[in-house]
């Protein structure tokens, strides 16, 4: 499972032109479940994306986490299967590696599950959807995690 993590003041989720899912501050997360992935891998993003430290403490530091800020903050969450993509042959993406979209829809809501569990707001996209997200990042601190590596 990958997530690519973009700190951000706000950030909203659309689908033909309707808002669906919004948050202020917080975390964006884009969401890919590969094929083979288990709910241990969105356990495991769902606790390491909660308690990562990309939060300014009152020095300045990045010391603290979303956990830390659970009553102002939010996670808003978009499927994205694209974080599966190879580009290694050719010009078109292959997307292989993705889960089929079952298996990716059911990862999907349990990794949602699992962030809400720890007590954190949670937004989400439309799973499968075209959607259009908006934000305004936060720093910029965007961050690759995978639960494999």
């Amino acid at each position: 499972m990958r997530a690519l993590i973009q700190r951000v003041l706000m950030a909203k989720v659309s689908v033909s032109g309707e808002a669906i899912g919004e948050i202020g501050p917080g975390l964006l997360v884009f969401l890919g479940v590969g094929a083979g992935d288990t709910e241990t891998d969105a356990e495991y993003l769902a606790e390491k994306i909660a308690n990562l430290r990309i939060f300014t403490d009152a020095n300045g530091k990045l010391n603290d986490s979303l956990l830390d800020f659970k009553e102002k903050m939010a996670v808003l969450v978009v499927s994205q299967f694209t974080l599966y993509a190879d580009c290694r042959k050719g010009r078109r993406p292959f997307f292989g590696a993705a889960a089929a979209p079952e298996e990716g829809f059911r990862l999907y809501n349990y990794f949602c599950e699992r962030i809400n569990r720890l007590g954190l707001k949670v937004a989400q996209g439309s799973f499968g959807s075209h959607m259009q997200v908006e934000l305004i990042n936060d720093g910029p601190v965007t961050i690759w995690i995978d639960s494999k590596q």
